[in-house]
């Protein structure tokens, strides 16, 4: 099959990154940057960070760091560390021999904050929480000095040796930058360089009681890297000017090229969350079962659930990258994974809801295996076998004893395809003791395999399994997690009202076409007329268990 072409939506960062090596700028070099917290899984609105800053690096031929900024090891773990390498490299990254870890310059931070003290830039605040925020002021007021900000350099080097030494309790002090606490900059007024935390990091171990912040780690830690773009989204903008202050006030090695930030506006999602804090607040409550339950907005949720890297890339390629903020239709993520799959997977038959057709005019112990194509519109991928029998399984929602409007399925009187079988029509209704339509019986012709009869009227073509030779399997049934188009939008509002309570069906003994007997963990099929499923790594040898990775059309596009 010919290759669909993504069209490159607009991207700033990009012709600003060409406009700069066409001058030689940064002697014509490309050094970017994936910096994630490994405090959670990531998220979708990573991936768009990922494929840009890695997508950058490729495209103009220089590299990507994957640099985690573990600068607080209360939140941190290796398990996140672990997942977050995993859907790097799932998404089709590489980032060179070995990651970085800002705590892999903890001793060169220490050194730079203590010049910053005997440069008289930086002092030990004892000021409580409470206190600091008191005296930091808000976007109102300016903020006022601490009654620690005098202290001499010679007491300053003496309680900072101190806090690195382990003397005091965890909170009892600071180290601050001395800088402005009148900025307009909340940011600039004073801010925390390190702080006192006795607990293991999950890379140094005991070897320090006292990290740097984020903010003080962060450029500085580029600047290290000698990264020359550095892209952010819009919420660091306002803490470039710190980033840049603490680079033109320490002692760099020399010959190390200066980062400049950019930043463009995060993806935002309808339907979705991307906060970290919030999702784990869902794991947490139980209402998914993991961080990577198919439901999550997560990376390895969506590999869970069959999403492939390829429609992720291919959705951040085709989202604008920009300076103003705007909110994406998730129907555009979930129409580039329906893109995607329809082109790549093979095609097989699921009957949810199972309802019993028996042939009339078939002989009751013949069977007979029917050849079609994985895929109709590439033979490449093979075929699979079919066994026709006395008795069939269709699905209920595709008869109808009182049909309305231009039915298109089976009905009293009425002819359907079986797909990839023969034209059968409805004879008689076999009901339950409560009156309820349990079985069909149908005659099937004989001379319609293959090709169409002149008088025939069919009302389309069903999907199918045979009663003797069919496969039962479990289905999950996923649908969005909020039925809210902006669930995180209301403050007074607390966002888990707005999990949609239809959020997963299950389906427990589903009838499946035999092919799929064979079917590993991760692998993708369309069920015909149904939508894409993925196996679910819950299967057992005895059951296999499929989520549903998309409709085969947008359920939601009338409800937005």
């Amino acid at each position: 099959m010919a290759e669909k072409t993504v069209v490159q939506a607009s991207n700033f960062v990009r012709n600003i990154i060409a406009k700069d090596v066409r001058k030689g700028n940064n002697d014509g070099q490309v050094v970017t940057r994936f910096p994630p917290e490994p405090n959670g899984y990531l998220h979708v609105g990573h991936a768009t960070s990922i494929c840009l800053n890695f997508g950058m690096a490729q495209e103009f031929e220089g590299h990507c760091n994957l640099r985690f900024d573990d600068t607080n090891p209360e939140k941190e773990s290796d398990e996140y560390i672990q997942s977050i390498k995993r859907d790097v490299k799932w998404l089709g990254f590489e980032w060179g021999k070995e990651e970085c870890y800002a705590s892999n310059y903890f001793v060169q931070l220490h050194g730079l904050a203590v010049e910053l003290i005997n440069k008289g830039l930086a002092y030990v605040c004892d000021l409580s929480p409470e206190q600091a925020r008191e005296y930091r002021g808000n976007l109102t007021k300016v903020g006022k000095d601490s009654p620690h900000r005098e202290r001499s350099i010679e007491e300053n080097l003496d309680l900072f040796a101190r806090m690195r030494a382990g003397e005091f309790a965890d909170g009892e002090r600071v180290l601050r930058a001395k800088i402005d606490n009148e900025s307009p900059n909340m940011n600039m007024r004073d801010p925390i360089i390190y702080r006192i935390r006795h607990i293991e990091h999950h890379q140094t171990g005991n070897t320090w009681c006292i990290y740097p912040m984020y903010d003080f780690t962060h450029g500085l830690s580029d600047a290290l890297e000698e990264v020359t773009h550095s892209i952010c989204t819009l919420e660091f903008e306002d803490h470039r000017p710190l980033y840049d202050w603490f680079i033109d006030h320490v002692t760099l090695p020399s010959g190390l090229r200066r980062p400049r930030q950019y930043e463009f506006a995060r993806l935002e999602l309808n339907y979705t969350i991307t906060s970290k804090r919030k999702l784990k607040q869902l794991v947490d409550s139980n209402t998914v079962t993991a961080w990577d339950d198919p439901r999550m907005p997560t990376i390895s949720g969506m590999r869970r659930r069959g999403y492939t890297p390829e429609s992720l890339r291919n959705f951040c390629v085709a989202t604008p990258v920009a300076r103003s903020k705007g909110i994406t239709d998730f129907g555009r993520l979930e129409s580039s994974v329906r893109d995607d799959l329809d082109s790549t997977v093979s095609r097989a038959m699921c009957v949810l809801q199972p309802l019993k057709v028996t042939i009339s005019n078939w002989d009751q112990d013949k069977t007979e295996t029917l050849t079609v194509p994985k895929h109709p519109k590439d033979d490449t991928m093979g075929q699979r076998q079919l066994v026709m029998s006395k008795q069939v399984f269709i699905d209920q929602a595709d008869f109808a004893e009182h049909p309305e409007g231009k039915w298109k399925r089976l009905a009293p009187e009425q002819s359907v395809r079986l797909r990839g079988g023969y034209i059968i029509t409805c004879e008689e209704l076999i009901r339950d003791a409560d009156g309820e339509v349990v079985e069909l019986v149908c005659r099937y012709d004989k001379n319609t395999l293959g090709k169409k009869p002149e008088g025939y009227k069919v009302n389309g073509v069903v999907h199918w399994v045979s009663a003797s030779h069919h496969l039962l399997v479990d289905v999950r049934l996923y649908d969005r997690l909020f039925n809210h188009a902006n669930p995180d939008g209301d403050k007074d509002v607390d966002f888990m009202t707005y999990v949609n309570p239809d959020n997963l069906r299950l389906v427990k003994g589903a009838m499946a076409e035999p092919s799929l007997a064979s079917a590993n963990d991760g692998e993708r099929f369309q069920f015909e007329r149904e939508g894409y499923f993925c196996v679910d790594k819950d299967s057992t040898t005895d059951r296999l268990v499929f989520n549903r990775t998309v409709t085969l059309r947008d359920s939601w596009a009338k409800k937005g």
